[in-house]
């Protein structure tokens, strides 16, 4: 069945993406990768979802955006089931992952043509939204340079606007901010306060507990695919004693043991 994605509830207060009851067993794996995994966020939300390496938070990223298949559970998108409704649901979200998403021997306007077409840009609107894109990052004059000459800030920067080009209701993020300058950093970071204003929800996984305690409306951790708090970060901070920010926390929750 085909819907019209400007048929889906824009009722600011109404849940923009909820997740119930989700688990996820691997083939051969003792234990489930994540189990009893809820999470409803909100129009204009900012939705952290954090946790140490192995806690689960790709594989729940991965089932949110539909490329893998809870072993129970559903996930929603404005009330739309995604398993019945995959293609509607997939033109209103984008997703920036943790991996660069470029081809290194184009150029940023002709990776960004190229996504657009994929989200059924076409002619005169997908230059303009290019160039607007591009700038919105600061990066207007090297539209015609290959991916593979830009810094890694570039490159992330880049990486942001494929992921927004199509204007999507629902944005994943995984860490779109690691291993970059504090410049572009900074940049990306306003950047997406700016999306937030403009009534984007977002998820977002981080391992900078500061950038995670200063932009997240709330936050879910994660651990051995467990949920073990889940709240706004002033909430938890000051629910826990001795956490006089969301890095205490983290550590407090999660323990301070290697998770190589």
């Amino acid at each position: 069945m085909s819907i019209n994605p400007e048929a889906a509830s824009k009722n600011p207060l109404a849940p923009v993406l909820t997740a119930a009851g989700v688990e996820m067993r691997y083939p051969k794996m003792p234990q489930p990768a994540l189990r009893d995994f809820d999470l409803s966020a909100t129009e204009g939300e900012v939705f952290g979802l954090l946790g140490p390496n192995g806690a689960g938070k790709t594989t729940a990223i991965s089932i949110m955006c539909s490329l893998l298949r809870p072993t129970k559970g559903t996930v929603s998108m404005h009330g739309l089931d995604i398993r019945h409704h995959t293609g509607a649901i997939r033109e209103m979200m984008g997703i920036v992952p943790q991996d660069i998403a470029l081809y290194p021997t184009l150029t940023a306007r002709e990776n960004l043509r190229y996504f657009g077409r994929l989200y059924g840009m076409r002619g005169h609107a997908l230059e303009a939204r290019i160039m607007e894109c591009l700038h919105w990052v600061g990066l207007e004059e090297r539209a015609d340079h290959f991916i593979k000459t830009y810094s890694g800030g570039m490159k992330r920067r880049a990486n942001l606007v494929a992921g927004c080009l199509h204007s999507p209701r629902l944005l994943f993020l995984d860490e779109p901010t690691v291993g970059i300058d504090p410049q572009s950093r900074n940049l990306i970071r306003e950047r997406l306060v700016l999306l937030q204003k403009s009534g984007t929800t977002m998820i977002y996984t981080t391992h900078y507990m500061e950038e995670a305690e200063g932009l997240c409306t709330r936050i879910l951790i994660l651990d051995e695919g467990r949920t073990i708090a889940q709240g706004t970060p002033r909430e938890l901070i000051a629910a826990t004693p001795g956490c006089a920010n969301l890095a205490d926390l983290f550590f407090a929750l999660t323990g301070k043991q290697l998770r190589d």
